[in-house]
């Protein structure tokens, strides 16, 4: 185990079903492996149900809290996977948009990968934003005032606070690193 990210702290937020399985799990063993402390919270807390490509039930991962009651200030980043059902339901979760909406007003690293980007949008901090996502969210992305791109991770600095975008599992080597940077820059 690695130190590189030693008293780092990270917030990984999911519903408590419908999760692409490596875009949670991939990130939280990356960034633990570094010596980051990580919390993957739910909106309901306790077990979630992942997925892969959206349509096999894959692993059960308990969830360490639920996103009531916790604050943007007690970590460095927040990291939001995708899956369709995952983010679709994160969109319209009270919790996970306050949380979202604090993390960037507070000038921290938010990350999202796939789907992820929408809750992003509904939490109303992508305006004037260049960012990717899955294919399949570009329009939302535009009609919400961002600029969408196509690439491996992107990186966005600007209000204050830094975004950090992927488009699929794939990108999750690419993903992993731009956060561990992001941080380690913090």
């Amino acid at each position: 185990m690695s130190a590189q990210l030693h008293g780092k702290k990270v917030l990984i937020i999911t519903s408590n079903t419908g999760i692409e399985r490596d875009e949670l799990l991939k990130p939280l063993q990356a960034l633990r492996s570094l010596g980051a402390t990580v919390t993957h919270a739910s909106s309901d807390g306790g077990t979630t149900q992942t997925f892969l490509h959206d349509t096999d039930k894959d692993q059960v991962v308990d969830s360490d809290t639920k996103l009531a009651g916790l604050d943007a200030c007690d970590f460095d980043a927040l990291v939001i996977p995708g899956g369709t059902v995952n983010a679709d339901t994160l969109r319209q979760d009270t919790e996970a948009l306050r949380l979202i909406s604090d993390f960037a007003r507070a000038g921290k690293t938010v990350a999202a990968i796939c789907h992820g980007p929408w809750a992003l949008i509904d939490a109303g901090v992508i305006a004037g934003k260049t960012l990717t996502s899955y294919p399949s969210v570009r329009t939302d992305l535009i009609n919400a005032n961002a600029t969408w791109v196509d690439a491996q991770v992107k990186e966005c600095q600007a209000n204050g606070w830094r975004l950090i975008t992927s488009r699929n599992p794939d990108d999750l080597p690419a993903f992993n690193q731009a956060i561990t940077q992001a941080l380690v820059a913090a």
